[in-house]
Protein backbone atom coordinates (compact mmCIF):
# COMPACT_ATOMS: atom_id res chain seq x y z
CA UNK A 1 0.00 0.00 0.00
CA UNK A 2 2.92 2.36 0.69
CA UNK A 3 4.14 2.30 -2.96
CA UNK A 4 0.58 3.04 -4.11
CA UNK A 5 0.43 6.13 -1.90
CA UNK A 6 3.81 7.27 -3.21
CA UNK A 7 2.49 7.06 -6.75
CA UNK A 8 0.06 9.81 -5.90
CA UNK A 9 -2.19 10.90 -3.04
CA UNK A 10 -5.83 11.00 -4.13
CA UNK A 11 -7.03 14.29 -5.55
CA UNK A 12 -8.35 16.33 -2.66
CA UNK A 13 -6.69 13.96 -0.22
CA UNK A 14 -4.90 14.68 3.03
CA UNK A 15 -2.03 12.39 4.00
CA UNK A 16 -0.68 12.61 7.55
CA UNK A 17 2.69 11.07 8.35
CA UNK A 18 2.68 10.47 12.10
CA UNK A 19 6.01 9.96 13.83
CA UNK A 20 7.51 10.19 17.31
CA UNK A 21 10.85 10.67 19.03
CA UNK A 22 11.67 6.98 18.47
CA UNK A 23 11.57 7.34 14.66
CA UNK A 24 11.47 10.48 12.49
CA UNK A 25 9.11 10.60 9.54
CA UNK A 26 10.97 13.39 7.72
CA UNK A 27 12.83 11.02 5.39
CA UNK A 28 9.52 9.48 4.36
CA UNK A 29 8.13 13.00 3.87
CA UNK A 30 11.09 13.76 1.56
CA UNK A 31 10.30 10.56 -0.34
CA UNK A 32 6.79 11.85 -1.01
CA UNK A 33 8.19 15.22 -2.12
CA UNK A 34 10.65 13.46 -4.44
CA UNK A 35 7.87 11.29 -5.92
CA UNK A 36 5.66 14.32 -6.58
CA UNK A 37 8.52 16.20 -8.27
CA UNK A 38 9.25 13.18 -10.46
CA UNK A 39 5.59 13.21 -11.52
CA UNK A 40 6.21 16.79 -12.74
CA UNK A 41 3.94 18.27 -10.10
CA UNK A 42 4.49 21.66 -8.48
CA UNK A 43 5.24 21.22 -4.79
CA UNK A 44 4.81 23.97 -2.21
CA UNK A 45 6.48 23.39 1.15
CA UNK A 46 5.61 25.26 4.33
CA UNK A 47 8.94 24.89 6.12
CA UNK A 48 8.77 25.43 9.88
CA UNK A 49 11.32 22.93 11.15
CA UNK A 50 14.15 22.84 8.58
CA UNK A 51 15.65 25.50 6.34
CA UNK A 52 15.36 25.53 2.58
CA UNK A 53 19.03 24.53 2.23
CA UNK A 54 18.62 21.53 4.50
CA UNK A 55 15.46 20.40 2.74
CA UNK A 56 16.96 20.66 -0.74
CA UNK A 57 20.16 18.99 0.44
CA UNK A 58 18.09 15.97 1.32
CA UNK A 59 16.54 16.05 -2.15
CA UNK A 60 19.80 15.83 -4.06
CA UNK A 61 19.17 14.48 -7.54
CA UNK A 62 15.49 15.50 -7.51
CA UNK A 63 14.08 18.05 -10.01
CA UNK A 64 13.81 20.83 -7.42
CA UNK A 65 13.00 23.55 -9.99
CA UNK A 66 9.30 22.87 -9.32
CA UNK A 67 9.80 23.04 -5.56
CA UNK A 68 8.58 26.27 -3.92
CA UNK A 69 9.78 26.72 -0.35
CA UNK A 70 7.87 29.17 1.86
CA UNK A 71 10.25 30.12 4.62
CA UNK A 72 8.62 29.88 8.03
CA UNK A 73 11.83 28.61 9.59
CA UNK A 74 13.68 31.89 10.25
CA UNK A 75 10.78 33.87 11.73
CA UNK A 76 7.73 31.63 12.31
CA UNK A 77 6.02 34.04 14.75
CA UNK A 78 6.63 37.29 12.85
CA UNK A 79 8.94 38.97 15.35
CA UNK A 80 10.96 40.77 12.67
CA UNK A 81 9.75 43.54 10.36
CA UNK A 82 9.66 41.46 7.19
CA UNK A 83 8.82 37.81 7.93
CA UNK A 84 8.52 35.53 4.92
CA UNK A 85 5.74 33.34 6.31
CA UNK A 86 4.33 33.09 9.81
CA UNK A 87 2.18 30.57 11.59
CA UNK A 88 -0.65 33.12 11.77
CA UNK A 89 -0.90 33.07 7.96
CA UNK A 90 -2.07 29.48 8.05
CA UNK A 91 -5.53 30.15 6.65
CA UNK A 92 -7.35 29.47 3.41
CA UNK A 93 -6.90 32.91 1.88
CA UNK A 94 -3.15 33.22 2.50
CA UNK A 95 -2.34 29.66 1.45
CA UNK A 96 -4.40 29.97 -1.74
CA UNK A 97 -2.57 33.19 -2.59
CA UNK A 98 0.82 31.57 -2.06
CA UNK A 99 0.01 28.59 -4.24
CA UNK A 100 -1.46 30.68 -7.07
CA UNK A 101 1.60 32.94 -7.25
CA UNK A 102 3.36 30.34 -9.37
CA UNK A 103 2.79 29.98 -13.09
CA UNK A 104 1.69 26.34 -12.93
CA UNK A 105 -1.83 25.86 -14.22
CA UNK A 106 -2.46 22.52 -12.51
CA UNK A 107 -3.30 22.26 -8.77
CA UNK A 108 -0.18 21.77 -6.67
CA UNK A 109 0.83 19.48 -3.83
CA UNK A 110 1.10 21.24 -0.48
CA UNK A 111 3.61 19.86 2.04
CA UNK A 112 3.45 21.02 5.67
CA UNK A 113 6.63 20.53 7.69
CA UNK A 114 5.25 20.30 10.23
CA UNK A 115 1.66 20.33 11.44
CA UNK A 116 2.96 20.12 15.01
CA UNK A 117 4.52 23.57 14.77
CA UNK A 118 1.20 25.02 13.64
CA UNK A 119 -0.81 23.18 16.29
CA UNK A 120 1.37 24.75 19.00
CA UNK A 121 0.10 28.23 18.05
CA UNK A 122 -3.24 27.70 16.28
CA UNK A 123 -6.25 25.93 17.80
CA UNK A 124 -6.97 22.39 16.63
CA UNK A 125 -10.47 23.21 15.24
CA UNK A 126 -9.02 26.07 13.16
CA UNK A 127 -6.26 23.85 11.78
CA UNK A 128 -8.73 21.07 10.85
CA UNK A 129 -11.09 23.62 9.30
CA UNK A 130 -8.34 25.11 7.14
CA UNK A 131 -7.22 21.66 5.99
CA UNK A 132 -10.78 20.77 4.99
CA UNK A 133 -11.21 24.08 3.14
CA UNK A 134 -7.94 23.57 1.26
CA UNK A 135 -9.04 20.08 0.19
CA UNK A 136 -12.29 21.41 -1.24
CA UNK A 137 -11.01 24.76 -2.55
CA UNK A 138 -9.43 23.42 -5.75
CA UNK A 139 -6.13 25.33 -5.57
CA UNK A 140 -4.35 22.37 -3.95
CA UNK A 141 -4.36 18.91 -5.47
CA UNK A 142 -3.33 17.12 -2.29
CA UNK A 143 -1.87 17.85 1.14
CA UNK A 144 0.91 15.97 2.93
CA UNK A 145 1.64 16.88 6.55
CA UNK A 146 4.14 15.67 9.13
CA UNK A 147 2.77 15.28 12.66
CA UNK A 148 4.83 14.53 15.78
CA UNK A 149 2.27 12.52 17.75
CA UNK A 150 4.14 12.52 21.06
CA UNK A 151 4.06 16.33 21.22
CA UNK A 152 0.28 16.57 21.50
CA UNK A 153 -2.61 15.23 23.50
CA UNK A 154 -4.41 12.20 22.16
CA UNK A 155 -7.52 14.22 21.29
CA UNK A 156 -5.52 16.65 19.15
CA UNK A 157 -3.85 13.83 17.22
CA UNK A 158 -7.19 12.07 16.78
CA UNK A 159 -8.88 15.19 15.42
CA UNK A 160 -6.18 15.78 12.81
CA UNK A 161 -6.03 12.13 11.77
CA UNK A 162 -9.83 11.99 11.54
CA UNK A 163 -9.65 14.79 8.96
CA UNK A 164 -7.14 12.83 6.87
CA UNK A 165 -7.91 10.43 4.04
CA UNK A 166 -4.70 8.47 4.75
CA UNK A 167 -2.53 8.16 7.86
CA UNK A 168 0.92 6.57 7.97
CA UNK A 169 2.30 5.93 11.46
CA UNK A 170 6.02 5.12 11.39
CA UNK A 171 7.85 3.18 14.07
CA UNK A 172 11.34 1.63 14.30
CA UNK A 173 11.75 -1.96 13.17
CA UNK A 174 14.15 -4.64 14.39
CA UNK A 175 16.88 -3.58 11.98
CA UNK A 176 18.29 -0.06 12.19
CA UNK A 177 17.74 0.87 8.53
CA UNK A 178 14.14 -0.39 8.48
CA UNK A 179 10.89 0.95 9.86
CA UNK A 180 7.30 -0.19 10.27
CA UNK A 181 4.54 1.73 8.54
CA UNK A 182 1.02 1.36 9.93
CA UNK A 183 -1.26 2.59 7.19
CA UNK A 184 -4.92 3.57 7.44
CA UNK A 185 -6.67 4.63 4.24
CA UNK A 186 -10.25 5.82 3.88
CA UNK A 187 -11.89 5.54 0.49
CA UNK A 188 -14.52 7.94 -0.82
CA UNK A 189 -17.20 5.32 -0.15
CA UNK A 190 -16.26 5.30 3.55
CA UNK A 191 -14.45 1.95 3.51
CA UNK A 192 -11.39 1.84 5.81
CA UNK A 193 -8.35 -0.25 4.79
CA UNK A 194 -5.53 -0.94 7.25
CA UNK A 195 -2.15 -2.51 6.60
CA UNK A 196 1.33 -2.79 8.11
CA UNK A 197 4.53 -2.91 6.07
CA UNK A 198 8.25 -3.00 6.85
CA UNK A 199 10.09 -0.58 4.56
CA UNK A 200 13.48 0.94 3.91
CA UNK A 201 14.31 4.30 2.30
CA UNK A 202 17.13 4.10 -0.23
CA UNK A 203 19.71 6.83 -0.87
CA UNK A 204 17.73 8.15 -3.86
CA UNK A 205 14.65 8.53 -1.58
CA UNK A 206 12.79 5.66 -3.19
CA UNK A 207 10.92 3.43 -0.74
CA UNK A 208 11.55 -0.28 -0.76
CA UNK A 209 8.95 -2.43 0.98
CA UNK A 210 10.79 -5.33 2.58
CA UNK A 211 7.80 -7.38 3.73
CA UNK A 212 4.47 -7.30 5.43
CA UNK A 213 4.60 -6.81 9.16
CA UNK A 214 4.40 -9.94 11.32
CA UNK A 215 0.98 -8.78 12.48
CA UNK A 216 -0.17 -8.82 8.87
CA UNK A 217 -2.84 -6.88 7.12
CA UNK A 218 -6.47 -6.89 8.09
CA UNK A 219 -8.63 -9.25 6.10
CA UNK A 220 -10.37 -7.95 3.03
CA UNK A 221 -14.12 -8.19 2.56
CA UNK A 222 -13.84 -11.23 0.27
CA UNK A 223 -11.71 -13.10 2.82
CA UNK A 224 -14.17 -12.29 5.59
CA UNK A 225 -17.08 -13.54 3.48
CA UNK A 226 -15.33 -16.88 2.84
CA UNK A 227 -14.82 -17.50 6.57
CA UNK A 228 -17.47 -19.82 8.04
CA UNK A 229 -18.36 -18.64 11.58
CA UNK A 230 -19.99 -22.01 12.39
CA UNK A 231 -16.99 -24.13 11.40
CA UNK A 232 -15.56 -24.71 14.89
CA UNK A 233 -18.77 -25.08 16.92
CA UNK A 234 -19.44 -28.22 18.99
CA UNK A 235 -23.06 -28.35 17.81
CA UNK A 236 -24.71 -28.18 14.41
CA UNK A 237 -26.58 -25.04 13.32
CA UNK A 238 -27.36 -26.23 9.82
CA UNK A 239 -30.48 -28.19 8.74
CA UNK A 240 -30.59 -31.02 6.28
CA UNK A 241 -33.18 -31.03 3.48
CA UNK A 242 -35.33 -33.55 5.37
CA UNK A 243 -35.21 -31.49 8.58
CA UNK A 244 -36.04 -28.30 6.70
CA UNK A 245 -39.05 -29.96 5.03
CA UNK A 246 -40.33 -31.30 8.36
CA UNK A 247 -39.93 -27.87 9.93
CA UNK A 248 -42.05 -26.26 7.20
CA UNK A 249 -44.84 -28.80 7.70
CA UNK A 250 -44.93 -28.45 11.48
CA UNK A 251 -48.09 -26.73 12.81
CA UNK A 252 -47.25 -24.55 15.77
CA UNK A 253 -49.78 -24.57 18.67
CA UNK A 254 -50.11 -20.78 18.84
CA UNK A 255 -50.69 -20.33 15.11
CA UNK A 256 -54.37 -20.36 14.10
CA UNK A 257 -54.89 -22.14 10.82
CA UNK A 258 -57.95 -21.67 8.64
CA UNK A 259 -59.49 -24.89 9.96
CA UNK A 260 -59.01 -23.80 13.61
CA UNK A 261 -60.64 -20.44 12.96
CA UNK A 262 -63.66 -22.09 11.27
CA UNK A 263 -64.11 -24.58 14.11
CA UNK A 264 -64.02 -21.86 16.78
CA UNK A 265 -66.30 -19.37 15.06
CA UNK A 266 -68.89 -21.82 13.76
CA UNK A 267 -69.83 -24.44 16.34
CA UNK A 268 -70.98 -27.76 14.98
CA UNK A 269 -74.01 -29.98 15.95
CA UNK A 270 -74.17 -31.17 19.55
CA UNK A 271 -72.26 -28.23 20.94
CA UNK A 272 -73.67 -26.60 24.08
CA UNK A 273 -75.28 -23.15 24.02
CA UNK A 274 -76.63 -20.82 26.74
CA UNK A 275 -79.84 -18.90 26.10
CA UNK A 276 -80.96 -16.14 28.47
CA UNK A 277 -84.31 -14.36 28.42
CA UNK A 278 -84.50 -11.28 30.69
CA UNK A 279 -87.30 -11.26 33.29
CA UNK A 280 -89.78 -8.39 33.44
CA UNK A 281 -88.85 -7.68 37.07
CA UNK A 282 -85.12 -7.48 36.37
CA UNK A 283 -83.70 -4.23 37.76
CA UNK A 284 -81.09 -3.42 35.14
CA UNK A 285 -79.57 0.01 34.82
CA UNK A 286 -77.92 0.58 31.46
CA UNK A 287 -75.54 3.18 32.96
CA UNK A 288 -74.56 1.00 35.96
CA UNK A 289 -74.81 -2.74 35.17
CA UNK A 290 -73.66 -3.65 38.73
CA UNK A 291 -76.15 -1.45 40.55
CA UNK A 292 -78.24 -4.44 41.71
CA UNK A 293 -75.30 -6.12 43.44
CA UNK A 294 -75.31 -6.04 47.22
CA UNK A 295 -71.74 -4.93 47.93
Amino acid sequence: MLPELLQGVDTGGLLVIQDSASYSGRHLLQSFINAALNREEAVHVLGFEVSEEELKDGLRGSPVQRLHFHNAYTDPLGWTDHPAFTVHQFCLGELTRLVKQTSHSKPATLVIDSLSWILRHVSTPDVCRTLQQLRKGGAVRSIIGLLHADMHQRGTVGSVCHSATSVITVEPAMRGDEAVAKITKRSKSGKVIQDEEIFRIKDDLTVLVQSKSSKGAKKTDSEEQETDPTANLTFNLRLSDTEREAKQKLALPFVFSKEKKTALLHSGPGSGRIHYEPDANDDYDQEDPDDDLDV
